[in-house]
C-alpha cells in the first residue's frame, strides 16, 4: 500500500474530504503540524461524515518530525512545479503521496527533501486543482500500478 501525507493544510473540508477518501481505501494518512484551522470533529464531520473513525490518523508536530518516522521510505511529492507526469513515475509499496497546503505548497526545503516529484497536466493557464481531487488522482493511479506487479 502507499500512505498520504498533507503538510499543514489549511482548509478543513479538504482535509476531511481526504480522510474519508482514505478511510475507503483503507490507507494511512499523516498530518504534518501546524494546521490551519482548529482540529475538531465539528470541522470535519460534513464531508469526512461517519468514516472518520474508521481511518488511520497520524499527526506530527513538525516537518521534523514526519520526517524522524517514516523509516526510509520515499517520499512523492505532488506539485506543480514538477516535470514528471504521474502516470508517467512508478510507484512502489511503501510511497508516501505528499501534499501540500491549498494556498502554498511546501516550502524550497520541503521539494529538495521530497525523493520524487510529480504532476498532473493541466489545461495551460489554469494552476492547479483541488488538492483532494489530486490526492485521489494520484493515489489511484499508485494504487493500480501496484495492484498490477
Amino acid at each position: 500500500m502507499i500512505e498520504i501525507a498533507l503538510y499543514q493544510p489549511d482548509i478543513p473540508p479538504n482535509t476531511a474530504t481526504i480522510l474519508r477518501f482514505a478511510a475507503c481505501l483503507d490507507l494511512t494518512v499523516h498530518i504534518i503540524e501546524p494546521t490551519g484551522f482548529l482540529w475538531s470533529e465539528k470541522s470535519f464531520r460534513r464531508a469526512g461524515m461517519d468514516y472518520l473513525d474508521t481511518v488511520r490518523i497520524v499527526r506530527h508536530a513538525s516537518w521534523q518530525a514526519f520526517c524522524g518516522s517514516i523509516s526510509g521510505k520515499r517520499i512523492v511529492l505532488a506539485t506543480t512545479g514538477a516535470d514528471t507526469a504521474y502516470t508517467d513515475f512508478s510507484f512502489a509499496k511503501g510511497d508516501i503521496l505528499l501534499l501540500g497546503r491549498e494556498s502554498a505548497g511546501v516550502p524550497e526545503a520541503v521539494h529538495q527533501h521530497a525523493d520524487a516529484r510529480i504532476s498532473i497536466a493541466l489545461k495551460p493557464g489554469l494552476r492547479s486543482l483541488n488538492v483532494a481531487m489530486a490526492c485521489a488522482m494520484i493515489a489511484g493511479e499508485a494504487l493500480r500500478q501496484i495492484a498490477a506487479r
